[in-house]
């Protein structure tokens, strides 16, 4: 194939990724990133990086998991810098069926809580949002290990000790958090 049927490709491989995952990446930047300016440009640098990349992508995984690899790679070096006071880690499978359970009378005080839980694991060491990241886009544990390079087996028992951590952060954090005034809207 020459050049112009590779760049064809990479065209249409990107625009069918960025339609189906664009999403998926925005809600990745958004963890990485809080500040919205540096979360647009931490986006157009995983889409960028995500254009390039395709001309290289060759089918020795599934094209979900390379574009998860691509885009968890670019905002690791983009917007994670080293922390000196690594908070330690929470659970989460049971705070977020907590969550999503609540009813409608309580829409804001699940907003209130996701965003807790979103502010908790922006606090994980990169590794281990990264995992988490991945986790909530409901990607298996050998999807992630395979995006990671972890084993399954280490996936799997990171999710859990991250969830455990996860949960008891965020109930110590919550007796804190609902003392605050309520910010006006």
């Amino acid at each position: 194939m020459g050049e112009a049927g590779r760049g064809t490709n990479q065209e249409q491989r990107y625009a069918e990724a960025a339609a189906e995952f664009g999403a998926a990446l925005e809600r990745l930047a958004g963890a990485y990133e809080p500040d919205p300016d540096r979360r647009r440009d931490l986006v157009q640098e995983i889409h960028i990086a995500l254009w390039r990349s395709l001309a290289r992508f060759d089918g020795r995984c599934s094209l979900r998991t390379w574009i998860y690899r691509v885009a968890h790679n670019t905002a690791t070096s983009k917007a994670l810098r080293p922390r000196t006071n690594a908070p330690t880690l929470v659970a989460l499978d049971d705070s977020l069926e907590s969550i999503a359970a609540a009813n409608e009378e309580e829409t804001l005080d699940r907003r209130r809580a996701l965003e807790r839980l979103h502010d908790l694991i922006g606090q994980l060491r990169p590794l281990d949002r990264q995992v988490m990241l991945l986790y909530l886009e409901q990607l298996d544990a050998a999807s992630i290990a395979e995006i990671t390079g972890l084993s399954a087996a280490n996936v799997s028992t990171k999710v859990r000790r991250i969830k455990q951590l996860l949960i008891q952060r965020f109930h110590e954090g919550k007796r804190l958090w609902k003392a605050l005034p309520t910010p006006r809207s």
